[in-house]
């Protein structure tokens, strides 16, 4: 079993739609594990790399972090991604956005370390994942 990386949230792990890629499937898997929304986008796949929210020309040219800086927000994307999270992971990526406008973004990512902490072994949780990657403690129902 792969080693758990540590319990460290970045601020860069934050993407702009909200989403804590530190929790997606994608960054912790075993083999080509993507590095988040900010990362080097050779060692994403495709889906990552044309993300529509990533490549936002109004988060480009308002040279925008986050989509709650956004006039347009929450826009239509986002409204449509936020529908998917909460009704199949009772997350959402709008809710999120609101929590860093409103504490900023380094208490967020404290906020989220606790949040997605195994009660276990320590591990960070996977959103995607009912059960603990390290040691199958079921954490939530899917």
């Amino acid at each position: 079993m792969k080693s758990p990386k540590n319990n460290t949230i970045f601020t860069t792990l934050i993407a702009p739609c909200g989403m804590n890629c530190r929790i997606c499937r994608a960054y912790s898997r075993e083999k080509n594990a993507c590095p988040g929304c900010h990362g080097d986008d050779s060692l994403k796949s495709n889906t990552r790399v044309t993300c529509k929210i990533k490549n936002c020309e109004k988060l480009k040219k308002g040279n925008h972090t986050y989509c709650h800086t956004c006039d347009s927000f929450p826009c239509a994307a986002l409204n449509h991604l936020d529908d998917r999270y909460r009704t199949k992971y009772a997350m959402s990526m709008i809710d999120n956005l609101k929590n860093i406008q409103g504490l900023g973004i380094r208490q967020f990512t404290r906020n989220e370390v606790k949040r997605w902490t195994c009660p276990l072994c320590g591990t960070i949780l996977c959103v995607h994942k009912e059960n603990c990657i390290r040691c199958g403690h079921t954490w939530r129902k899917l």
